[in-house]
């Protein structure tokens, strides 16, 4: 996965783990311009997801596996992260 942005790289980890009827993202940073995060690097995003594999989880498991989907990226490319996770049909 060299050469990629961020985005493409956060999406496509988004893709092979939860496999989303839909997804969108919304790179933020620019919005966080001067902050802490930001000028260290890390990315701010809004992913908004749709999967089967939320059916049944509360919003604290959902979080988790939108989170263990993106592993270590959280560690340096990514300070903060807004989710909104759905199961089909809640859309």
């Amino acid at each position: 996965m060299t050469g990629q942005t961020r985005a493409e790289k956060l999406r496509n980890r988004l893709v092979m783990a939860l496999e989303p009827l839909s997804l969108e993202l919304f790179d933020d940073s620019e919005k966080h311009a001067g902050h802490k995060g930001n000028v260290q690097g890390g990315g701010h995003f809004t992913v908004r997801i749709v999967s089967a594999a939320f059916e049944g989880k509360n919003l604290i498991q959902r979080h988790r596996l939108v989170y263990d989907a993106v592993g270590d990226m959280m560690e340096r490319e990514i300070h903060a992260l807004s989710i909104e996770a759905k199961a089909p049909g809640e859309e």
